[in-house]
């Protein structure tokens, strides 16, 4: 199993973009982001906490190995 790094909100975003995601809107400090079926809100923090960066990877169909492709 891969060990994540600790991610900001913004580094998550660049990745995910990456990984073919596109931004929908955003509501104060939240980011809403979104590929097919796929869709999932990153908050801006200046380090997510580790269960809410694994809750967002699990809404994208993203698994840590492929995270760390993009990162």
């Amino acid at each position: 199993m891969v060990k994540l790094p600790k991610l900001s909100g913004e580094d998550l975003i660049k990745a995910l973009k990456k990984a073919g995601f596109h931004f929908v809107r955003q509501r104060g400090s939240h980011i809403s982001l979104q590929k097919g079926k796929f869709q999932t809100v990153v908050p801006l923090h200046d380090e997510l906490a580790m269960g809410t960066l694994l809750a967002i990877l699990k809404q994208c169909g993203i698994s840590r190995e492929e995270l760390q492709k993009y990162l």
